[in-house]
């Protein structure tokens, strides 16, 4: 029997009620709601459910030839049947013109290869092509063995999308908006991986064709990619607007340098200092172009159109800078207040006796030795120091041309001077002799040190006056809470209070000297970063304040011990890292925008040297920040601009300016504004905003403001976007594109860094909360929401070589329903990998992966996995070192072997990445969405 969804006549939809399991009739134009079904018609409607529950699939986009979209917004029965394109949430729309369109392909004869690929453009400017297939339903996806959906993920959300399908931006076609009811539409991993809602731009809005013209995410995404028009707009829509920037990531193999202008011509406004880019107009026959910022006109320079390299007229439209979103200019004499200066590394080892019995002293000093090649000196000129301190200070000078060096003890901690003026601070390549000499020796010198105690901040003041007159970076290495001279600290961890209102206190600095230090240090172009192995209370929340006001780092390793062979390897990747990785000096930051649009507040490690300069000593790869971005006045373009400037030297001493350009159409509709929202950038604004609100207020105030920001979004969405309005639904509906946000906040809540409870150390918090504001959105999703993968039974092509290296399994929504007693499972967060071992593992599992007998003899714990003589291990182990190097960033995760009945700390810390599952007093997704759902609908209740 055919259901009722193929005798529908046009312009009806039929929806499944699971309360009166029956199905309810919706008229799409008018939202009329009844029980009997519709006349009859020929022509059923395509995107109408059938008998059985209908499967998730996620909005596809039509194409239509010319005249064909009229006809369809016309209601007119000659419109043609749709081709399909590439999926995903909104993507782009084809205005009225004869030819299919795609914003940039504004010359017609640059439709043809188009054209001859079928008329399907890309799925999105430099996205990988999977991103284009089609994808395959896993048995695990919203749709199986579920109730139909709420709405209809191919069909218009209700009368208001339809009957604005003319209007939007630039005539054409608006995003579609497509509902899901987040109570039958479980979370599905695989919708992280997607793109972000696609940048649908009016026509020639860019004078570029180029795919690469406009931002790619990983450097510069918006929180909403169709910008509101006024400010009541976007704050009826309750979400946030904001930029996530990672100015300086890591280039992966196979991926193009940022091009590099190098004429020194450089094209700015004359008013609001925009740099030239692909939105900018041509005028007066070229001679002037037009600031996409400001309107204002400006000059074309002489030689803009003048190729200096063969001295001869240059093709203009060939210029990195009208075609390339993110580029790199060479500044002139100008932009510079003193010549680039050389890079400078100065070590701070704590040599005190808990520093040396861990062995952190001898692996650091390994690995600098290691490492000396890979740290930055193309061009000979990088410098380094070393100081070790426990209660002294100890420097060595490094004559050049010998293997000799001398120490120079200073005890005076309270008054720090530099005991020589020369020698101390020397360069990498003319004392290359006497530095490895002394870097084999400092292990052996410090061997029997019995002194307990720590100078830091003497220490730190002694590395400040080496390098404060040229700038560079300070690496601390310490074991201890610094005890002694200036920045002594006591220890201030009180397990009575750890849970209760006086917690944030903890997470807050316990001292001022450093903070005064850190914009000292901000001044001179100092930058700092923290390495802290303490086994004990060392105040992460205090020492963390350097590399956040110095835009460093801070990397943290309890109960550090280089006897164990993962510590000792983990550190050593992970610092050597940090040495080879290079830095931009001397930085200083500025987010344009076209008018309307101001940058309001500002997160991340840097400091605000004036309302929006950012000062950043150096700046480190793949550290990412955010920006809140407030509409003061109505806009009237038709899109707006968002320009980040970074001026910076390099470490091999050039000064450079880069410049990354994103473009986002306005819109007066509200359908449209979330459409476009970026879940991945929200919940990266969200994790910034929450930790800000732990310091200034309490941990408390921190989950209760990502708690009450969703639930008036969600709240919003249903009054605005659905037929219930405001009174109370079934459903707890969002936009397709963000249906993945509530398990994001979800996983948020129940981060270490803000989650409830009386057993977290406080140390351990301080440095979840600085990942939390640091790490780039590739990296923080994994840290909010882990990874589940089930090994046993893995796909036979999982773990070997495809197309883009290893192939990973599937992975799996974050609950222990998907646990097996005789399964091994990995969850991994980025930070750490567990491999969880079902208690009823088959002995030859166990003797194929661990090389033991039986799951009996193996022990749970930190361990390092050794790939063995068969297929199944070589895969397991393929797939561990994909995930530790598939991520940017220099961390390289441990790796613990946990056991279904085995230690239970280390048991309920994997556990505890299932975030979809209750643990302790935290719910499970189920029971936090019913609370969202009592939440929306007013029946109130406080907390979640």
């Amino acid at each position: 029997m055919s259901a009722p969804a193929d005798q529908l006549p046009p312009g009806w939809a039929a929806e499944w009620d699971a309360t009166h399991q029956r199905y309810l009739f919706i008229e799409t134009a008018s939202g009329h709601t009844q029980w009997d079904p519709p006349a009859a018609g020929p022509v059923g409607l395509e995107n109408a459910p059938t008998g059985s529950p209908p499967p998730v699939h996620h909005g596809k986009r039509r194409q239509y030839a010319a005249g064909q979209t009229q006809a369809y917004y016309s209601g007119d029965a000659a419109a043609a049947d749709p081709t399909y394109a590439a999926q995903g949430a909104g993507l782009q729309a084809q205005p009225q013109q004869g030819q299919l369109f795609t914003p940039g392909l504004a010359v017609e004869n640059q439709f043809a290869a188009q054209q001859q690929q079928g008329g399907q453009p890309s799925a999105g400017a430099g996205q990988p092509s999977y991103y284009a297939q089609g994808e395959p339903e896993y048995i695990n996806g919203p749709a199986f063995n579920q109730q139909p959906q709420y709405g209809q993920p191919q069909a218009p959300v209700d009368a208001l999308a339809g009957q604005f399908g003319q209007m939007g931006m630039g005539g054409q076609k608006q995003f579609q908006l497509y509902t899901t009811n987040l109570l039958t539409s479980p979370p599905e991993p695989r919708d992280l991986q997607r793109p972000p809602p696609e940048i649908r731009l009016p026509p020639n809005s860019c004078i570029s064709p180029s795919p690469t013209a406009n931002a790619d995410p990983s450097y510069f995404r918006s929180t909403i990619n169709a910008i509101p028009t006024t400010s009541s707009l976007l704050s009826k829509s309750k979400l946030p607007l904001a930029l996530i920037i990672t100015p300086y990531r890591s280039l992966n193999d196979g991926e193009e340098a940022v091009p590099l202008v190098s004429d020194a011509v450089i094209a700015r406004c004359r008013r609001c200092r925009t740099y030239i880019n692909p939105y900018v107009q041509f005028i007066d026959g070229g001679n002037r172009w037009r600031c996409c910022m400001c309107n204002m006109t400006n000059e074309v320079p002489q030689l803009f159109d003048w190729d200096q390299i063969r001295n001869q007229p240059g093709d203009r439209w060939a210029r990195a800078e009208l075609n390339q979103s993110c580029i790199e200019f060479v500044a002139p004499t100008e932009y510079m207040v003193r010549p680039p200066q050389p890079a400078v590394y100065v070590f701070l080892i704590d040599v005190s006796h808990t520093a040396v019995q861990s062995g952190m002293v001898a692996t650091a000093t390994r690995t600098i030795l290691e490492n000396l090649d890979r740290i930055p000196d193309e061009e000979g000129r990088t410098k380094v120091a070393i100081i070790c301190y426990d209660v002294s200070l100890y420097f060595f000078s490094l004559p050049q041309g010998t293997t000799d060096s001398s120490m120079l003890v200073v005890s005076d901690i309270d008054d720090v001077f530099l005991p020589k003026p020369t020698d101390l601070l020397v360069n990498i390549t003319e004392s290359r002799a006497s530095l490895e000499a002394l870097l084999g020796r400092i292990g052996d010198m410090f061997q029997e040190n019995s002194i307990i105690g720590s100078a830091m901040g003497p220490a730190l003041q002694a590395g400040f006056k080496l390098m404060a007159p040229i700038g560079g970076k300070i690496i601390v290495l310490s074991s201890t809470l610094p005890s002694v001279g200036a920045g002594a600290l006591k220890n201030r961890e009180d397990p009575k209070i750890l849970g209760t209102a006086k917690e944030s206190g903890l997470l807050q600095a316990a001292s001022p000297f450093y903070k005064t230090f850190a914009i000292e240090c901000s001044r001179t172009q100092v930058s700092v970063d923290m390495f802290l192995f303490s086994a004990s209370y060392q105040d992460v929340a205090t020492l963390a304040c350097l590399p956040h006001y110095t835009s460093g780092q801070t990397y943290y390793y309890p109960a550090f011990n280089a006897g164990r062979t993962e510590d000792a390897m983990k550190f050593a990747h992970e610092f050597g890292e940090l040495l080879a990785t290079p830095i931009m000096l001397e930085a200083v930051m500025r987010v344009r925008a076209s008018r309307g649009l101001r940058m309001a507040s500002f997160h991340g490690n840097f400091f605000v040297r004036s309302t929006d300069l950012l000062a950043m000593p150096a700046v480190p790869q793949d550290q990412s920040y955010a920006i809140e971005v407030q509409i003061e006045e109505a806009i009237t373009t038709p899109f707006v601009v968002f320009q980040t400037a970074v001026l910076h030297t390099t470490c091999y001493g050039e000064r450079r300016i880069r410049v990354i350009t994103l473009a986002l159409p306005t819109t007066t509709n509200l359908s449209e504004v979330f459409a476009s929202a970026d879940q991945v950038a929200i919940i990266t604004f969200f994790a910034n905003k929450a930790v800000e609100r732990s310091l200034t207020h309490k941990l408390e105030d921190s989950r209760d403001y990502v708690f009450q920001k969703l639930v008036e979004l969600l709240v919003s969405y249903k009054t605005s976007m659905t037929s219930s309005g405001a009174g109370a639904s079934a459903q707890l509906a969002i936009s397709d594109n963000l249906k993945m946000l509530p398990v994001l906040v979800l996983g948020l809540l129940k981060n270490v860094g803000i989650r409830q409870s009386a057993q977290i150390p406080p140390d351990i918090r301080a440095y979840s909360q600085a990942l939390l504001t640091s790490l780039p959105s590739q990296l923080l999703i994994p840290y909010i929401y882990p990874t589940f993968y089930s090994l046993h039974n893995m796909p036979p092509e999982a773990g070997t070589i495809g197309e883009d290296g290893v192939v990973l399994p599937p992975s799996l929504p974050l609950t222990s329903e998907r646990f097996e007693r005789h399964g091994l499972f990995l969850i991994e967060d980025g930070q750490t990998i567990f491999l969880y071992v079902g208690r009823d593992a088959v002995p030859q599992l166990i003797q194929d992966v661990f090389d033991l007998p039986s799951y009996d003899v193996l022990r749970g714990g930190k361990t390092t996995l050794r790939p063995l003589e068969n297929p199944f291990s070589q895969r397991v182990n393929a797939v561990v070192q994909k995930i530790r190097e598939m991520r940017r960033g220099v961390y390289y995760p441990h790796l613990y072997i946990v056991k279904d009945d085995g230690e239970p700390p280390l048991r309920l810390w994997a556990l505890s990445m299932l975030i979809q599952d209750r643990a302790d007093v935290l719910p499970s997704y189920q029971q936090f969405i019913s609370s969202l759902k009592d939440k929306v609908n007013g029946a109130g209740g406080t907390g979640y």
